[in-house]
C-alpha cells in the first residue's frame, strides 16, 4: 500500500493505459479521480477498479474548466499528491503518415492543444495546491519519438518534445517545495487505441522493433507510474523514464 492516503489524478483514464494507470494507484491505496471528456465513461470505468475511485468528467482542452476542477478536486478531497497527464490526441492515420512539410498548422494545433497545452494547463493549475500541500508528483505521458525523432506523426512528437520540456521546469523549479516530476515516454504498448488501429502485419513489425521482440503491456506502464509516484523515488526528479522493450537506449 505504498500510495495509501494519496489523491491522485489521472487524466483519459476511461480506457488503455490511463485505465490500467488508475487501477493499479487504487490496488496500492490511492483514492484515484478517475478522468474522461464524458462523465458516463468516467463512472463505468470507476465502478470497475477495486478500491477507492471516483468519476470526473474532465475536458482538458477547456482551461477554465481545468482551472475549476482541480479546485473542485483539492476541496472534495483536501489535496491533489499525484497528477498524471495522461489525456491525448486521439491516434489519426491519415495525419501520422503525413511527411512533415504536408502537415497543416491546423492539424499540428489540434494535437498540441490536448497533448500539449491539456498537460500545461493541468500542471499549471495543480501545482499551487501541491506546494500548499506539502509537495507532490507529476508523471507526463510521452512518447519514445520526442526522445529520438520519428519519420512520421510529426505533431505527436512535437507535442510530447514540449511534455518533457514541462517536466524538466518543474523537477528543476519545484524540487525545494518537495514537487517531483518525471516523464514516461513510451514506445509501442498495447493499448486499444493503438494495437486496434493497426493491421496484423502492423503489429507483428511493431513487434520486431525492440529486443524483447514483443508489444508492452499497459499494465507494465502502470507498474513503472506507480513505483515513481511513492516515496520509493524520493530522490530522483525530472528523468524521462523510456517503456519501450529496449528501442531508444539513453
Amino acid at each position: 500500500m505504498l500510495l495509501k492516503n494519496k489523491v491522485a489524478v489521472v487524466t483519459g483514464a476511461s480506457g488503455g493505459i490511463g485505465f490500467q494507470i488508475a487501477k493499479e494507484y487504487a490496488a496500492r491505496g490511492a483514492t484515484v479521480i478517475v478522468c474522461s471528456r464524458k462523465i458516463a465513461s468516467a463512472e463505468k470505468t470507476a465502478n470497475m477498479i477495486k478500491g477507492k475511485a471516483y468519476p470526473e468528467r474532465l475536458d482538458v482542452t477547456d482551461a477554465p474548466g481545468v482551472t475549476k476542477f482541480v479546485r473542485h478536486v483539492a476541496e472534495r478531497h483536501g489535496r491533489i499528491d499525484i497528477l498524471i497527464n495522461n489525456a491525448g490526441y486521439p491516434f489519426d492515420r491519415n495525419m501520422w503518415t503525413k511527411r512533415f512539410h504536408e502537415v497543416a498548422e491546423e492539424e499540428f494545433d489540434r494535437v498540441i492543444e490536448v497533448d500539449l497545452k491539456g498537460t500545461l494547463r493541468l500542471c499549471l493549475s495543480a501545482l499551487p495546491f501541491m506546494i500548499k500541500g506539502g509537495g507532490g508528483v507529476i508523471i507526463n505521458i510521452s512518447s519514445t519519438p520526442a526522445v529520438s525523432g520519428h519519420t512520421e506523426g510529426a505533431p505527436y512528437t512535437v507535442a510530447k518534445a514540449g511534455v518533457i520540456a514541462i517536466t524538466k521546469h518543474i523537477a528543476l523549479e519545484y524540487g525545494d517545495k518537495n514537487v517531483r516530476a518525471y516523464t514516461l515516454a513510451l514506445g509501442n504498448i498495447s493499448s486499444e487505441a493503438t494495437f486496434n488501429s493497426m493491421t496484423v502485419t502492423e503489429r507483428k513489425k511493431a513487434a520486431m522493433e525492440n529486443s524483447m521482440k514483443r508489444w508492452g503491456d499497459p499494465s507494465e506502464v502502470a507498474k513503472v507510474a506507480a513505483s515513481l509516484a511513492s516515496d520509493d523515488f524520493s530522490f530522483a526528479t525530472g528523468n524521462t523514464i523510456v517503456i519501450d522493450g529496449g528501442t531508444v537506449l539513453l
